[in-house]
């Protein structure tokens, strides 16, 4: 399948259960580094005018809310949350389905918690449909490192695609110089630093 390229004007991010509860039961990878490529998504997002579709599920429950950064960076995404009562496939919530439907996009950037359950059945359930999908695997995470494998190998065998979150943000960036351009570079920048200093503290 010849990949086409994403752009602000043809693809919508979906971010699917970034919740504080269930990012405790994450521990494929860095929880703090899943967030901060979740919130650069969301920047990025903002900056380029992309539709965004937040989603939670059983936020009354031990999953909880949403990260609360999340409100401050998409205001009007965050208070149109779909408040998913349970449904693992959140392609298969009305709600949901038909937000997806209404951006008007075929391409898809999803990332979430976890990769293995909630992003992985929606993924693959919007591939089924005719869309084209990236999942932000670094954006995302499992219980375990193998589960995130799995799932990530199950999605490119139906056809999505597996991406981080510095490749997508440069994908939707036809250049640094102009429009958006410079907002994006300094979200990319600021997880190239983040990773330096997480190295730097490791090596110590």
């Amino acid at each position: 399948m010849a990949h086409k390229r994403y752009s602000p004007e043809n693809a919508a991010l979906l971010l699917i259960d970034h919740q504080i509860g269930t990012a405790g039961w994450m521990h494929s990878g860095s929880v703090k580094e899943m967030k901060r490529n979740t919130l650069a998504l969301a920047k990025a997002a903002a900056a380029l005018g992309m539709p965004v579709i937040l989603t939670s599920s059983l936020e009354n429950e031990a999953q909880g809310p949403l990260f609360p950064e999340l409100e401050t960076i998409l205001p009007e995404a965050y208070a149109n949350r779909i408040r998913r009562l349970g449904t693992v496939d959140s392609m298969a919530d009305p709600n949901f389905h038909n937000a997806v439907k209404a951006t008007g996009r075929k391409n898809l950037i999803m990332a979430g918690l976890l990769t293995e359950v909630c992003v992985l059945y929606p993924a693959l359930s919007a591939v089924e449909e005719g869309y084209d999908v990236q999942v932000i695997a670094d954006a995302s995470g499992s219980g375990t490192k193998a589960g995130d494998d799995f799932a990530l190998a199950r999605v490119r065998q139906a056809g999505g695609y597996v991406a981080g979150t510095i490749q997508i943000l440069a994908e939707l960036v036809e250049d640094w110089t102009t429009g958006a351009g410079p907002i994006v570079q300094a979200v990319s920048a600021d997880l190239y630093a983040a990773a330096a200093a997480a190295d730097t503290e490791n090596q110590g």
